[in-house]
């Protein structure tokens, strides 16, 4: 009987039940559960990138350090979340980002070789990767084309939709650093916006 707290119902949450019993334990044995507290660096720049990794609980972000010694913050990852250096991960060349915990989390990895050999077996479920992959992509172009044509404002509201409640989580500066501001600007729109809807 397929538990809800299982891997398979974790990720594949309402698609878990379209798979045979025998098809569960082959994914399953594929995914490794580890568990990190806040401040962990899972990967450094530099190192081989192996493993993405799906957030069961927690808060991860990625981010790049520049030669000027400044970070920026590229992706944050929250509960049912993928994440990892991508560019490292699909061309098998090393990472260019961190992956820091910035929340108490809970994760599955999976290695590159792991994830093929699912598709092989279990073709189906490339589909529903696939289709995460997609929303992952969207979602960066979005944000990519908002740093082109949005207000400050505009994009502070647009994470706040995005990644609701993430604030209990993650620094003012992170924030600030995802939003490509500083903290005194993100101050400032907040004081903005808490004004508007007195």
């Amino acid at each position: 009987m397929l538990q809800p707290n299982s891997i398979i119902h974790t990720i594949y949450q309402d698609k878990a039940p379209l798979f045979s019993n025998e098809e569960i334990e082959f994914i399953e044995a594929r995914y490794e559960k580890v568990t990190f507290v806040k401040g962990d660096i899972i990967l450094q720049a530099n190192e081989k990138v192996d493993y993405q990794f799906f957030v069961a609980d927690g808060c991860l972000r990625t981010y790049l350090i520049a030669p000027s010694g400044k970070e920026h913050t590229i992706q944050f990852a929250i509960k049912d979340w993928w994440i990892s250096d991508y560019i490292g991960y699909f061309t098998n060349t090393k990472a260019t980002l961190y992956i820091e915990c910035i929340a108490a989390a809970t994760l599955y990895k999976i290695s590159r070789d792991s994830v093929e050999e699912i598709f092989d077996k279990i073709p189906k479920t490339e589909r529903f990767i696939r289709r995460k992959l997609e929303r992952s992509f969207v979602s960066f172009q979005k944000r990519i084309l908002a740093n082109l044509s949005q207000t400050a404002k505009e994009r502070y509201l647009s994470f706040t939709h995005d990644y609701p409640n993430i604030e209990q989580y993650v620094k003012n500066y992170h924030i600030a650093s995802y939003l490509g501001i500083t903290t005194e600007s993100l101050s400032r729109i907040r004081k903005e916006i808490a004004q508007e809807l007195s």
